[in-house]
């Protein structure tokens, strides 16, 4: 089978959705069919690994805010013509686009493609979509065609329906567990006598909660003296972060900065605790996942994206989001019971496994030959935006 995989965001800089598409991209190569990766990427070399799939790139990409992060998209038209003749020449089998409504270059892709067409929706957001919004009557219309939609997860479903009214196959991301799950070496940062609790996102977008994080360890450290804080991740703490380690006086914060990919699975690890406090806007337990191969017990706010991937009592803790007091309570309970934190670790090795890669990807091809059986619908005709 030929399959295009389509990424609006920028190949040079490694996020959720990139990662996925180089994954997803290897592991179908992998089986022996003929993949290609279409993105933007602003550097020679891609941020993530795409090993030896065939990788079209298209210009270059701008920074636009979007759901309290930064998207890498492109916004030029230059490229509707080249990526048009090219989806109809290379007569692909299948052509998967990832989040098809960021414009252009996935918008251009979704109007436009000859072949069986297909959108995963990785997005959500508790408020309007912005972007979504702007879309939607034109959307509505018929302006693009899919002939099957993926989200990847019941948020994202809900999300996505809001403005692209549709049937969507919920098919998760995958995760390389055997990466988070195989013997890591202990960072020296994370101390055997102490009681480690970590942190992993960008510190520097406040929907990651590190402020709740820094204010649940102050409830617990003068309780607890060999209680540590470990923060990874790249960035420079919020003025609220900030505010919180001055006031409390919480110099004793470890900011580890940025790790590589060789050295993030030690850390979760090596965590006796994995916190993750975020507030919202994740359509998607990334972080929650990577936990579980990795047996570490977490503590994790009660949202929707989480929620999708995870079970209060079972593979962690469950908390309200921006409650620092409720975070420094559940962290109390899993120092004074370890036998239940080894539980919540074997529970979620248990449950992770439904996430490797070839098991996400034994599901996307069975969709892949079910949307091909249908009748599909024929691609707009060219008038330009």
């Amino acid at each position: 089978m030929r399959i295009a995989q389509v990424s609006p965001y920028d190949l040079a800089h490694s996020g959720g959705v990139q990662r996925h598409v180089a994954s997803l991209s290897r592991e179908l190569q992998s089986r022996g069919h003929e993949v290609s990766i279409l993105a933007p990427c602003t550097r020679d070399e891609p941020a993530v690994d795409v090993g030896d799939v065939d990788l079209r790139t298209f210009g270059r990409s701008v920074p636009v805010p979007t759901a309290g992060s930064i998207a890498r998209i492109s916004f030029s038209v230059w490229h509707e013509w080249r990526l048009k003749s090219m989806l109809e020449n290379e007569k692909f089998d299948i052509v998967h686009i990832h989040e098809p409504l960021m414009p252009m270059f996935a918008l251009t892709a979704a109007r436009f493609s000859p072949s069986a067409t297909i959108g995963t929706f990785h997005a959500y957001n508790e408020g309007r979509g912005r972007g979504y919004m702007f879309w939607k009557k034109v959307l509505n219309r018929g302006a693009i065609r899919l002939n099957g939609r993926i989200a990847v997860s019941e948020p994202a479903k809900q999300f996505a329906n809001r403005y692209f009214e549709g049937d969507y196959r919920v098919i998760p991301n995958g995760l390389d567990v055997e990466r988070f799950s195989s013997p890591a070496q202990r960072p020296s940062i994370l101390r055997d006598d102490a009681i480690n609790l970590v942190f992993v996102g960008r510190v520097n977008e406040p929907r990651k909660g590190l402020r709740y994080a820094l204010g649940a360890y102050s409830l617990l450290k003068w309780q607890y003296p060999k209680l540590r804080l470990v923060v990874v991740g790249a960035g420079v703490p919020d003025r609220e972060s900030y505010r919180i380690m001055g006031e409390r006086s919480l110099d004793d914060v470890v900011f580890t900065g940025p790790v590589t990919d060789q050295e993030l699975p030690g850390y979760y690890q090596h965590a006796d605790i994995f916190l993750a406090p975020n507030t919202g806007k994740e359509s998607f337990g990334f972080i929650i996942i990577e936990a579980m191969s990795a047996s570490t017990p977490i503590i994790a706010s009660n949202i929707p994206g989480f929620a999708s991937v995870m079970t209060d009592g079972k593979e962690g803790l469950m908390v309200p989001p921006k409650d620092e007091a409720a975070l420094a309570d559940a962290i109390k309970r899993l120092i004074e019971n370890p036998g239940l934190r080894a539980q919540l670790a074997v529970d979620g090795r248990a449950t992770v496994h439904k996430y490797r890669w070839p098991h996400v990807a034994d599901t996307v091809l069975s969709y892949y030959d079910e949307v091909l059986d249908k009748q599909l619908v024929p691609p707009a005709k060219y008038q330009g935006w």
